[in-house]
């Protein structure tokens, strides 16, 4: 390497460190700086221009309690950490991602593969022996192994194909796949896949997967569904014998607050009415759920799902009469 290269680099090792120095504390002098860098203030000022040119806006002051600041800017820089904080904060993204930070799993695991991405190998133990430390009594999410959704993640992202066991009706086999995405329910995680052996477009429950691997084989990504409705309505509805629809006279974001994503999928028809769409092996139980809701509907589809409507309505009224119920003459007298 010849002796101008030599130069750049410790230029830009030097200002990498003034960065990850600006990014520890809140105000630093230029004397303290020159200190912890070798250097003159002179010079530290010339690296604060370059770190203003590639977008990290440093504030400078003078006085008494002057100094040099990074401020907050439009767009999100990058950050350097040091060995302790990538592995918190790796450590941090895999409970997230893994459920056990309440809605934080799909920005959770995106952070993580970025991450991933740079961290050094001789980190990786340290993380996965701290992840492996730490439990939680959230019983929200379904817990799954953080390897198999960051291998699952890494294939995703490099457009590399991935193989798994799987159970269906009759047996656990193998299933290849060209992985898109992974989508993060209420309850669980979901990977969208594209099935070589089925040439269709498929939904996975990543708790129900084993022998998790990603191959060598790289693809091309195809036209894909849109992810989040598309593992929706595959869960909620497709999964089931029966399916329902029902048209809600409330406002969609309403009934949203009421449904948990994984039961149902709301669809907004105007201000004040959506569609409920939903599945289950008993339709009766859909209708209960729909009922307690709480707002008027109509019942869209199947259409004997109309019948079974007056049929509860009729038992309702029934056990509203309280015919067999005793009076309140019959009751016995508290003390």
């Amino acid at each position: 390497m010849n002796e101008g290269s030599e130069g750049e680099r410790g230029t830009t090792e030097r200002v990498l460190t003034l960065l990850g120095l600006l990014q520890q504390r809140q105000v630093w002098t230029g004397p303290e700086l020159a200190g912890r860098l070798g250097v003159t203030p002179r010079t530290v000022r010339r690296d604060v221009d370059r770190l203003r040119a590639l977008g990290y806006p440093v504030h400078a002051s003078q006085g008494v309690g002057g100094g040099y600041q990074l401020g907050r800017g439009q767009d999100l820089p990058p950050l350097l950490l040091d060995d302790e904080e990538a592995i918190v904060t790796a450590v941090s993204l895999l409970l997230g991602a893994g459920g056990a930070l309440t809605g934080a799993g799909d920005a959770a695991l995106r952070a993580l593969t970025k991450l991933d991405r740079v961290l050094p190998v001789r980190l990786r133990q340290q993380v996965q022996t701290l992840t492996g430390a730490i439990d939680s009594f959230d019983g929200g999410r379904t817990p799954i192994d953080p390897d198999v959704l960051m291998t699952l993640a890494r294939a995703c992202r490099d457009h590399l194909e991935a193989a798994f066991e799987y159970p269906s009706s009759s047996a656990t086999g193998p299933r290849r796949v060209e992985p898109y995405r992974l989508v993060a329910s209420d309850r669980r995680w979901y990977l969208l896949a594209y099935d070589l052996d089925r040439a269709d477009w498929r939904t996975f429950r990543v708790d129900r997967m084993s022998a998790v691997a990603s191959r060598t084989w790289r693809f091309r990504p195809r036209p894909a569904p849109d992810p989040a409705p598309y593992v929706q309505e595959a869960v909620t509805t497709r999964a089931y014998p029966e399916q329902a629809g029902f048209l809600i006279h409330a406002p969609a974001d309403t009934v949203r607050a009421q449904v948990p994503p994984s039961a149902a999928s709301v669809h907004p028809r105007d201000r004040d009415t959506c569609e409920l769409r939903s599945g289950a092996a008993n339709l009766d139980a859909v209708l209960m759920h729909v009922a307690m809701l709480g707002h008027d509907f109509e019942v869209l589809y199947p259409p004997e799902l109309t019948a079974r409507c007056e049929s509860l309505a009729a038992t309702l009224r029934s056990a509203g009469r309280g015919s067999g119920s005793p009076s309140a003459s019959d009751l016995p007298e508290s003390n």
